[in-house]
């Protein structure tokens, strides 16, 4: 007779329901009789909502677990997010008379650039004339052109999680959080509403067991810590030392609230807009009904009321009660001791930037899924799962610091983050690097990273790097062939400009029809 497995995962919102629900779907527990996950949730304690983007993954997550496309549209408010327009990153915006208020912008598309045959276009695009060329983004995909264009990047008849353009969400957390629970339950998960109040360890330092003030003492073999900041088990109880990235990433605070459209009918921005401003950033996120809003800063250089003032004049005035969140950025040196793992920001949390609280939960609990032992020490995998989620994290912290490092800005916040002394060493090296070449694909590892080396390539570019090709341009000599697929991109652009329908009227034909409604009413 096989042994019984047991999992308890310790929280809710984004990081529990989403590991319930994967780790049910991916063990099959409502098929073994042997395997039992729980869910103990706490009725008191809501959701941080400043992971209200995503990025492409969850399209395979969503399909995976069973949820239609439609049906999570309509019950998260959720909109399509193509890429990141970041605004007055690379220097400050012109409001002199002269200038007459201008702002440098760049798009960072979730698109991998058009290539021929394997051969990259960006030398081609480098050698072009800086002054007449087209940003980087708009010359190798059409999906800056139709982003801009307010069109969406799929059409209404397409299958679920599919389009001609890549994408993820912007979408309501706490709406999520239910849609995540509804499947959970539905896969065998078992829900638990109650109150931890005590972690007790066994001998060898492993949990013996969680104390619930509604449901006495409560066991497992694996426990999964998804109880946010706090980090009751991984933290408190294991005491795992928490790795700060505040030396590199210095924002530690975010002032978040909503704010209406314009006008019911207002164009639904399908991208992220990041703007910089003196010691930070802020978001702007558009919902179904309403828009996110939130202002990133470093309490070291301005503070919450400087903050609000920032927030307040993004969003031209009025009344708005933000909501404070204070964090620091970085993460557990150990995410999984002995038969304790973490997941969301009990592991860690590294800003808003880029959206990669949720693609961090998703590669976390996908690696449970593969690694989980049915027999055996259940902290077997412990070793490798830190060693993967460690590199993941030090990797993405490389490409945050990236936007910061290239600025012009003169601001006492901005000036800082371009002192070397404050960058990886693998970020230094590879801005060297770059001088002479652009990103390549060796230049990562696949398994250990979130982003690509195109992505890199965008913010780059986006920010106005010089790479300097001069001396070896002879080495590029398909320059007409470049010139014809660029063209051929143009041509592309703006054909889908006219065809894909425009972002708030697919998002408003989903929530009334659904896909294949929609278009029987079109």
């Amino acid at each position: 007779m096989q042994r019984r497995r047991s999992i308890l995962i310790v929280g809710g919102g984004t990081a529990g329901w989403l590991t319930a629900a994967y780790l049910a779907k991916a063990l099959r527990v409502a098929e073994q009789a042997h395997l039992e996950i729980t869910l103990l949730e706490s009725p008191d304690i809501g959701i941080i909502g400043v992971g209200e983007a995503t990025f492409p993954t969850i399209r395979n997550t969503l399909r995976f677990l069973g949820i239609d496309e439609a049906h999570f549209i309509r019950e998260t408010s959720a909109t399509f997010k193509q890429g990141i327009r970041f605004v007055d990153w690379a220097r400050a915006p012109d409001n002199d008379k002269k200038g007459g208020g201008k702002h440098h912008s760049f798009f960072h598309p979730f698109e991998a650039p058009f290539s021929t045959e394997g051969a990259s276009l960006a030398p081609y695009w480098l050698l072009q004339n800086e002054a007449t060329r087209a940003p980087f983004a708009e010359a190798v995909t059409i999906q800056a052109r139709v982003a801009d264009a307010q069109r969406a990047p799929k059409r209404p008849h397409e299958s679920d999680f599919a389009g001609p353009l890549n994408y993820a969400y912007h979408f309501d957390a706490a709406k999520l959080a239910q849609v995540l629970a509804e499947r959970g339950r539905e896969l065998g998960v078992r829900h638990l509403t109650g109150n931890l109040t005590e972690t007790v360890l066994d001998d060898t330092g492993a949990i013996a067991h969680i104390v619930c003030a509604e449901h006495g003492d409560l066991s497992a073999d694996l426990y999964v810590d998804c109880t946010g900041f706090r980090a009751e088990l991984i933290g408190k109880a294991l005491g795992s030392p928490f790795k700060s990235a505040r030396p590199v990433l210095f924002a530690d605070r975010a002032l978040a609230c909503r704010a209406p459209y314009e006008r019911p009918d207002a164009p639904i921005q399908s991208y992220t807009v990041a703007t910089a401003h003196e010691a930070g950033w802020t978001w702007d996120i558009g919902l179904a009904g309403t828009r996110g809003v939130g202002c990133v800063y470093s309490s070291d250089h301005i503070d919450d009321d400087r903050a609000e003032a920032i927030l307040r004049d993004y969003l031209g005035g009025g009344e708005i009660q933000p909501r404070l969140i204070s964090f620091d950025a970085g993460y557990r040196e150990k995410q999984w001791i002995k038969n304790c793992v973490s997941v969301g920001l009990s592991a860690g949390f590294l800003e808003p930037l880029e959206s990669t609280g949720v693609v961090l939960i998703e590669a976390a609990v996908a690696m449970i899924a593969e690694l989980f032992p049915h027999s055996g020490p259940v902290g077997a995998p412990a070793r490798r799962f830190n060693e993967l989620m460690t590199a993941r994290y030090d990797n993405i912290i490389v490409f945050l610091k990236l936007h910061y490092a290239l600025s012009r800005r003169t601001e006492p916040f901005w000036r800082e983050n371009t002192d070397p002394a404050t960058m990886p060493e693998r970020l230094v090296d590879l801005l060297d690097q770059w001088r002479h070449r652009p990103p390549a694909r060796f230049d990562f590892i696949l398994d250990l990273e979130t982003f690509a080396f195109f992505n890199y390539q965008y913010i780059l570019y986006g920010m106005g790097f010089e790479t300097d090709l001069a001396d070896g341009a002879g080495e590029f000599p398909d320059v007409a062939t470049a010139q014809k697929l660029f063209a051929k991109i143009r041509g592309f652009a703006d054909r889908a400009t006219q065809d894909l329908p425009s972002h708030r009227d697919l998002i408003a034909q989903i929530n009334r029809f659904g896909f294949d409604k929609a278009l029987e009413q079109a």
